[in-house]
């Protein structure tokens, strides 16, 4: 027979809420804008349908695999826009080197 202690007053417990539904982004503009004006090797394109699957894994309530698709998303638009970047850097360079207006000038005789 245990003896109680009036005195003791019983202990609180700590409830913890996770909210399931967190914003995922699903980087559909990033990835609409990369397809329209950033296309190289299809990498738009192809992130593009990634994050439409990923919007898709949200909407049916797979966070997991919204946010699989999502990262892959995101990765071809980085690798997209870097490939642009570089380009554009490239061709400005060889522009102020004079050296595309050369070649255009070889193929116009």
């Amino acid at each position: 027979m245990t003896k109680e202690n009036p005195d003791s007053a019983p202990v609180p417990s700590t409830v913890v809420y996770i909210n399931s539904n967190t914003i995922q982004p699903d980087y559909i503009t990033w990835s609409t804008f990369s397809t329209i004006f950033m296309n190289s090797c299809c990498l738009g394109f192809i992130a593009y349908v990634y994050s439409v699957k990923s919007r898709d894994r949200k909407v049916v309530g797979d966070m997991t695999g919204a946010r699989t698709y999502a990262s892959t998303a995101k990765m071809l638009n980085i690798i997209a826009l870097s490939i642009s970047i570089v380009v554009f850097i490239i061709f400005i360079a060889l522009s102020s080197l004079g050296i595309i207006p050369a070649i255009a000038s070889l193929h116009t005789k």
